[in-house]
């Protein structure tokens, strides 16, 4: 089973939206459904990172950086996104970063030297898997260290672009 990490650049007023539709239907159907540009699926990779930069010792403050990026903040009102519509239930419900949360992580992701941070990092997945990072065994194809770069530099111009709008 494959999982994923999907983020969403949305505007206060679609999610104020989104919480109007969800108090107003019987269903509390949130009508979540934001542009394709304004998403990203980051899959698995950026939870292999994660574990990568756990077991190889980064700095805290880059696990910390990265866990947020992904997970957002537990304060904020997106309840009504806890719906069958957005959410399958499999790990925590959405979460949201405010504007200035979202500009702080663009600004950190965008200061990770990713060539320290994966230097250690074996490109096969075999030698991957051996290195105890999480989710790159037999089954994967191809380098993983190239692999993590691109999603992590999808998740930097993702963050970038919402920081630049305001989001």
């Amino acid at each position: 089973m494959a999982l994923t990490q999907q983020f969403a650049r949305v505007t206060p007023e679609y999610l104020e939206r989104c919480h109007a539709s969800a108090l107003d239907s019987p269903g509390a159907v949130p009508n979540w459904d934001p542009p394709a540009e304004d998403l990203l699926d980051a899959g698995w990779a950026v939870w292999g990172l994660i574990r990568h930069c756990r077991v190889s010792g980064a700095a805290p403050a880059t696990v910390a950086l990265l866990e947020r990026a992904v997970s957002g903040d537990p304060d904020g009102d997106v309840d009504f996104l806890d719906h069958d519509e957005v959410y399958d239930g499999f790990a925590d419900p959405p979460r949201v970063l405010g504007a200035t949360a979202v500009a702080d992580i663009a600004h950190g992701l965008d200061a990770i030297d990713v060539g320290a941070l994966l230097a250690d990092l074996p490109a096969s997945p075999a030698e991957a898997e051996a290195a105890a990072v999480h989710g790159f065994g037999p089954g994967f194809v191809g380098d993983v260290r190239a692999h993590l770069v691109e999603h992590l530099a999808a998740m930097r111009q993702f963050y970038r672009e919402a920081a630049h709008r305001g989001w």
